[in-house]
């Protein structure tokens, strides 16, 4: 089976699509495929499809999409080799439903694999493996988490958790570009970021200190300015200590020593955040 939620939810088996166009089925699939090989709870399927108050007939509806899925997967195994049937791959177990992935292709799975390939990479101090690993790993992103899945709170909450691993790969991406020295050619992505993330501390670090090292001194420090009226306005705090250290930083190495202020800022930045 290979599952694509990186983007538009895309389920095949033995290449043929098993992903429905009616909304509700839609959403059990997504929720299925997210856990592939997991079993997802009936009341975590419930939960998604009607929130904290569903019908008296939930569960006998919620049997009926597992059955419409199944009328799918059963299409798709047509002469199946090993001769399975609907209900082996769509597992209906005591507690909930399973989705077999068999052993197949994930973007997810691969993302969080590459990812953590990147994380070890900057750990260990290999800054071109990072950048490639994290690189890999971000390109398997086609758009927003189950774009095209009109989403419940289970699907919400893990569109964000997601969302949230998209961003601390390119951050960690971008700051082992940073270590390389591609100063000038992330700041046309970070300016795209830090106006839609627009109380990061740790994306506007890392515009500063590219603007910086390509010679823009005024315009790091304009960044900080805006960022520190954002988050007292919108937030009533002040920028962080680090990023206040990282401000002065530049403000005391002048427009001549555009190197002089360390990678080290932007790591501390990191462990705070």
């Amino acid at each position: 089976m290979d599952i694509d939620v990186l983007g538009a939810l895309a389920v095949q088996e033995n290449q043929v699509s098993i992903t429905p166009t009616a909304p509700k089925p839609r959403q059990v699939l997504a929720l299925l495929a997210l856990h592939a090989d997991r079993v997802v709870p009936v009341s975590a399927l419930m939960e998604e499809l009607w929130g904290t108050t569903p019908p008296r007939s939930a569960r006998t509806t919620l049997q009926t999409y597992v059955l419409q899925l199944r009328e799918l997967i059963t299409a798709a195994l047509h002469n199946d080799p090993a001769g399975r049937t609907a209900k082996d791959v769509l597992v209906t177990t005591p507690g909930g439903y399973l989705l077999c992935g068999g052993g197949g292709r994930s973007d997810l799975r691969e993302f969080e694999r590459l990812a953590g390939a990147g994380y070890r990479c900057m750990d260990a101090g290999d800054f071109p493996g990072a950048a490639r690993q994290l690189n890999e790993a971000l390109l398997l992103w086609s758009g927003t988490p189950f774009a095209d899945v009109q989403a419940g709170a289970q699907l919400e909450m893990e569109i964000k958790r997601l969302d949230e691993s998209r961003l601390c790969a390119l951050d960690q991406r971008i700051e082992a570009d940073l270590r390389l020295g591609r100063h000038r050619e992330v700041l046309a992505e970070l300016t795209v970021l830090v106006n839609r993330y627009r109380t990061h501390e740790s994306l506007h670090a890392q515009f500063m200190l590219a603007l910086h090292r390509s010679g823009r001194r005024g315009e790091a420090l304009s960044v900080y300015q805006g960022l520190r009226s954002t988050l007292v306005r919108e937030l009533g705090l002040e920028p962080s200590a680090a990023l206040r250290r990282l401000q002065r930083s530049i403000l005391m190495a002048g427009p001549e020593a555009m190197a002089t202020v360390p990678d080290s800022v932007t790591e501390r930045l990191a462990a705070t955040s």
